[in-house]
């Protein structure tokens, strides 16, 4: 049976040997190594944007529509969405020509459903759509999130509290 020693020269940073030390300990080496494995596949799927998720990106981050906080191939259950806002539970995805066939248009069907019964509502855009049309595509992303009811978060909360005293 290895030791936690055998374990931790393989590790180059002492946050992750205590992450490694932690998780041996606990039972859950296993579970330490899926997290691991998602976040390695996350930042992947970042450094290799296309052209069209590397534009729609410079115009949702850093809450630039409508103060939304979208994030960039996040995990949601076996997916990773392009983009999401867990706020108010919209995942954006790009296609390519790929998703044209008809067996990619059956497994973005199931996709999309998943992630319904997961709470999130799915908007498809082509990525052409993006780079020729972005204020048309920005416009459809913002009309559905009007339509969605945001969780507030303790930000609006404040703002809204402090308007309703203020008036």
């Amino acid at each position: 049976m290895k030791t936690v020693d055998t374990l931790t020269p393989t590790l180059s940073r002492p946050r992750e040997r205590e992450q490694e030390r932690e998780a041996f300990v606990s039972g859950s080496l296993s579970r330490e190594r899926e997290r691991a494995g998602v976040r390695v596949r996350s930042r992947s799927l970042r450094q290799g944007q296309t052209d069209a998720e590397a534009l729609l990106w410079s115009k949702l981050r850093s809450r630039q529509l409508k103060d939304l906080k979208f994030r960039r191939q996040h995990p949601i259950g076996p997916y990773f969405a392009d983009f999401a806002c867990i706020e108010i539970g919209l995942v954006i995805e790009l296609d390519g020509g790929q998703h044209a066939e008809e067996a990619a248009g059956s497994h973005d069907e199931k996709r999309g459903s998943d992630m319904a019964a997961l709470g999130f509502q799915t908007l498809r855009f082509w990525n052409n759509d993006v780079l020729s049309k972005t204020e048309a595509v920005l416009e459809k992303i913002l009309q559905t999130a009007e339509t969605l009811t945001p969780a507030l978060s303790r930000k609006r909360e404040r703002e809204q509290e402090n308007s309703k005293g203020t008036s």
